[in-house]
């Protein structure tokens, strides 16, 4: 019986269910799911996603004795229920847990989503995953878990690599601990802001990577898109208080790769079928997880507004996706952008 810490993840969709079964290689694993009948039915038949539960992961519908009993949490729900998450979670907590959350995407406060495009929104009201703990909690060690990490290759067994930022060595070495197997291997930073925000504006381009491609495009403007994507990550990155440096590694370009060219990846799959003519109300209604990048979407072009950012991509996709504009239009649009410099960030 290995002598690791037991882990406590919150939320068993794909990506939950996948760091289950990484974790369980090495401890056992609790994982909480709001959702009781989800829970019964797991307990019976220990399959999640067309894979097999690892005997090791436990699923339960009772944060209070996962709190109880793992000091080493990952909270690992959408973007938009993770305040809510935390405010249902934080009277379970103490001081001496540790978080560290896989979730890839913005949290606002004092707008609705759907009020953004008529109300606008500011950088005040926008937050990372991580600052939502601090906000909600006690918990002071905090991290991020991200990287190049498809659910789906991770849920099949495919081999990954992943990044832990925090400021604090102490999460990075028992987090590295429980994580580090033969199917992952984990790296380490202490830029924290830099790594979540890589992980987060990736997916925008992401989705108009699958656009381009459910339009019938090839890798060369694909290869355009991705790497003047990456530009306008690392502007906003910028824009939002990070560095550069975050953006060149494995949660930043490495994530990216990943992201913006698997059909395995749901926003690049989530901009595929909008680019084969499919509406996103259409598009929405038939998808099992939400792609984050559709969210991040609406919160980085008004965002970029407000903060007078040049970011051609954003804004092109923003009418693609919400306002219907017509994708040969919009392509020629990105085709023709008169483009300065190409490389003006170093």
């Amino acid at each position: 019986m290995s002598k690791k810490e037991p882990v406590g993840i919150i939320g068993a969709g794909s990506f939950g269910t996948a760091m289950a079964n990484l974790l369980a290689l090495n401890t056992d694993v609790l994982v909480y799911s709001r959702n009781p009948e989800l829970v019964e039915q797991l307990r019976k038949n220990r399959f999640r996603f067309g894979v097999p539960l690892h005997d090791r992961v436990t699923v339960l519908n009772d944060f209070e004795e996962i709190a109880g009993r793992c000091q080493l949490i990952l909270p690992i729900v959408p973007s938009d229920s993770f305040r809510a998450m935390m405010k249902s979670v934080t009277p379970y907590l103490e001081p001496s847990h540790v978080l560290l959350h896989g979730t890839k995407g913005f949290d606002i406060t004092g707008v609705d989503l759907n009020d953004v495009p008529k109300l606008g929104i500011d950088r005040k009201q926008v937050h990372t995953m991580t600052e939502v703990m601090l906000q909600e909690s006690v918990v002071v060690r905090t991290g991020a878990l991200t990287g190049p990490n498809l659910a789906r290759e991770l849920l099949d067994g495919q081999p990954s690599g992943s990044v832990i930022a925090s400021k604090f060595d102490e999460v990075i070495r028992r987090s590295t601990e429980v994580l580090s197997s033969s199917q992952l291997h984990v790296f380490s930073t202490h830029d924290v802001l830099g790594a979540e925000l890589a992980g987060v504006l990736k997916n925008v381009i992401a989705l108009g990577s699958g656009i381009l491609k459910g339009y019938g495009l090839g890798k060369n403007v694909q290869a355009m898109m991705i790497t003047r994507g990456l530009h306008e990550m690392i502007h906003f990155g910028r824009a939002l208080g990070s560095d550069n440096r975050a953006f060149f590694g494995t949660a930043g370009v490495g994530d990216l790769i990943a992201t913006a060219t698997s059909s395995k990846s749901r926003n690049y799959t989530f901009g595929f079928r909008l680019g084969t003519g499919e509406t996103l109300e259409e598009v929405r209604s038939t998808s099992q997880e939400l792609a984050e990048g559709v969210r991040t979407l609406m919160i980085t072009r008004h965002l970029a507004k407000n903060l007078r950012l040049r970011v051609p991509i954003t804004e092109m996709l923003y009418q693609i996706v919400f306002e219907g504009f017509p994708i040969e239009v919009a392509m020629n649009y990105l085709i023709t952008y008169p483009y300065e410099v190409d490389v003006d960030f170093l």
